[in-house]
């Protein structure tokens, strides 16, 4: 359901309940210039805050637009109750106690008390608009008044005040909190926040995700309307991996999994939240996407290797210059300066405001976008106007090519914020902190997700048994998934005969482990079963036939997700799998194309591509098998995990040669 919310957040009319938080809100409302109506309620009070109090909600001139609920919880959902009934435009449920404190029901009650009328919360900070000034919010932030900018929601209300507080000339339009989400959601009130066409993008502080389809369709839908969202997603770590039963459980962990789905979403993460104030400024400027080749310039050598060093860990492209380029440029610098990028222009020219920009755009322009690394002295102990005239350059070439350019200062404190507001009026993004600004520029990077792509219907969690191995790859052969000759009995003495019909070398497995190596139930390369004994703990045993040729051993694992639906992940396997950690992990539907194209991002993709001369294995095989063991689950919604470790991967061909697989009991 999708409610309008448009009175709740752009009010002309505020209502406020309560004493102390109350009065807090009225005097951050006057503060920011709200020329809308203030109405304070309170039953004994004359004023409060300076203007005139209201006995009652019924005693008021009319419906607010808004109101902020600054009263117990249970006299909470009287008040929600009443202005419902008056068709009041929304409410901020501030009180805590909750379903967090184990209040579920109460939380219930003022849900259905609200009906068809918005509320954010309840545990809820509340909202921000810098638009119109009007600001149900009862403490104090860092922000002012602007006519356009980027929206913040954070489900921490301690983190988006001090997001308020940022001094890097990012413009604010709103601020949200969610508090407890009850009615209104993460995707809910994104999407009414971007609808307002003064809004540019929008930043998340987010701890879960409560509607990935619907997440999804913001993200879209942000896209299509040429606005950026950038995510910081918290709770990534799992102290219990350790204890998982199988190899996918502990590889594709929650943080895993909701990076792909952002990915995939085509929303831009980030990892700090410098990062998150940093990527905002440019889809503030520059929209939801940039190029990702870059070019860098620096007056100085070691901040070009620096910038090289920081750079490689985000995986960011800088292409050498074209012959062109180097013509251009050789002739402007002269035989001294070595032409490359990152270049170092040395000092040449310096002051010199014609020939630096003339160098910043023959180099900018071969490229999708540039960082000019530049470190203004501070203002109060030095004089900074010499370097004026390399910051005009940047802004020229920026406007003579077309091309973004970002003046990149390698330490945040060296931009003062009337800089950073300044040259953002001229559309030039100055970015704060080398290394913050290299993880914003990739962020910047992400790539659009599929038009109409949305995850699976996630299963919530339930009692599973394990199949043993048998079972594991019959129903492995009915989805079409190669694997061995096998056969299978109770007893060693019955498989024995049994074995006969195989051709050796063989494989012996005791049934009814999740990790047979650690179990000492697997026996590699017999030639037969004559002198093999019982394993200890076997539930049965199979005996089947050892592929030979491998080119490669692959782990592919697909396990239910309760927010995601369904994850996929892709590795290099073998019994070394989890120390290898070199996986990637995406979020059905895919297609095999799309595997493939992850799984040239492992480390050790070499290594089934043909590295030094070796086979190359047939990747696309395994693409296949994901996508087809995928589609298996989504068909069997009895089927909790399927994980094939290892895959062994031919020149031509793969073939399972262990299955761990899990149904619902």
């Amino acid at each position: 359901m999708s409610r309008d919310l448009s009175r709740l957040l752009r009010p002309r009319s505020i209502a406020v309940m309560g004493s102390v938080w109350a009065a807090n809100v009225i005097a951050q409302c006057r503060k920011m210039g709200y020329e809308g109506a203030v109405w304070p309620v309170h039953p004994s009070k004359g004023d409060i805050g300076g203007i005139k109090a209201y006995p009652s909600l019924a005693a008021l001139p009319g419906a607010p637009d808004a109101t902020f609920v600054g009263v117990n919880r249970h006299a909470t959902v009287e008040v929600v109750r009443e202005l419902a009934a008056m068709k009041a435009g929304g409410a901020i449920c501030f009180a805590s106690g909750w379903r967090e404190a184990g209040e579920a029901d109460l939380q219930g009650e003022l849900v259905a008390r609200a009906g068809d009328m918005p509320i954010l919360g309840p545990n809820c900070y509340g909202v921000i608009n810098y638009l119109d000034g009007a600001l149900l919010w009862p403490d104090q932030h860092g922000g002012q008044r602007v006519e356009r900018g980027v929206a913040l929601l954070s489900q921490s209300s301690n983190i988006v005040i001090n997001l308020t507080m940022q001094a890097r000339g990012l413009p604010l339009a709103y601020v949200a909190c969610l508090g407890n989400a009850a009615q209104i959601g993460l995707a809910e009130l994104a999407g009414a926040l971007l609808a307002d066409d003064r809004v540019t993008a929008i930043g998340m502080y987010v701890e879960g995700i409560d509607d990935a389809p619907a997440f999804a369709d913001l993200a879209e839908g942000a896209r299509a309307a040429g606005k950026g969202i950038v995510c910081l997603k918290s709770g990534k770590t799992e102290a219990a991996r350790g204890a998982a039963a199988s190899h996918t459980a502990a590889l594709a962990g929650a943080g895993v999994a909701s990076s792909a789905f952002l990915r995939q979403a085509g929303v831009a993460e980030v990892a700090t939240l410098s990062e998150l104030l940093e990527t905002l400024k440019i889809f503030h400027v520059h929209g939801p996407s940039i190029g990702s080749r870059l070019c860098s310039l620096s007056c100085s050598g070691g901040e070009a290797g620096l910038v090289s060093d920081l750079a490689e860990p985000f995986g960011l492209d800088f292409p050498p210059p074209s012959e062109t380029q180097r013509q251009r440029l050789g002739d402007i610098l002269g035989p001294i300066v070595s032409i490359a990028n990152p270049l170092d222009y040395h000092t040449f020219i310096w002051g010199d405001r014609p020939r630096t920009e003339a160098v910043f755009a023959a180099m900018l322009e071969g490229y999708d976008a540039g960082i000019f690394v530049i470190d203004p002295p501070r203002p109060d102990r030095c004089d900074p106007s010499s370097f004026q005239p390399a910051l005009d350059a940047i802004a020229g070439a920026a406007r003579a090519t077309g091309k973004p350019a970002f003046p990149v200062a390698s330490l945040p404190e060296n931009f003062d914020e009337d800089r950073a507001v300044s040259l953002i009026a001229e559309g030039v993004v100055p970015l704060m902190g080398l290394r913050t600004a290299l993880g914003a520029l990739r962020a910047a990077q992400t790539a659009p997700g599929r038009a109409g792509w949305r995850p699976a219907a996630a299963i919530s969690s339930r009692p599973t048994r394990l199949l043993d191995e048998a079972e594991g790859k019959a129903l492995l052969g009915d989805a079409e998934v190669p694997v061995p000759r096998s056969v299978t009995a109770p007893t060693m003495e019955a498989l024995r005969p049994l074995a006969g019909e195989l051709s050796p070398p063989l494989a012996l497995k005791g049934l009814g482990f999740a990790h047979k190596s650690e179990a000492g139930a697997v026996r590699l390369g017999l030639q037969s079963l004559d002198e093999q004994a019982d394993i200890p703990g076997a539930a049965g045993y199979l005996a089947e036939e050892m592929v030979a040729d491998a080119v490669a051993e692959v782990l592919v694992g697909l396990r239910r997700d309760p927010v995601y639906g369904l994850s996929l992940t892709v590795g290099l396997g073998g019994v070394t799998t989890e120390l290898l950690d070199d996986t990637v992990t995406l979020i059905f539907p895919v297609t095999a194309d799309e595997v493939l194209a992850d799984m040239r991002r492992l480390r050790l993709w070499p290594l089934l591509d043909g590295y030094r001369g070796r086979p190359r294995a047939d990747v696309a095989a395994v693409a296949k098998i994901a996508v087809r063991l995928g589609q298996t689950m989504l068909e069997r919604p009895e089927l909790e995990e399927i994980e094939i470790n290892p895959l062994i991967v031919l020149e031509t061909g793969a073939v399972a040669v262990d299955a761990l697989i899990r149904e619902a009991e």
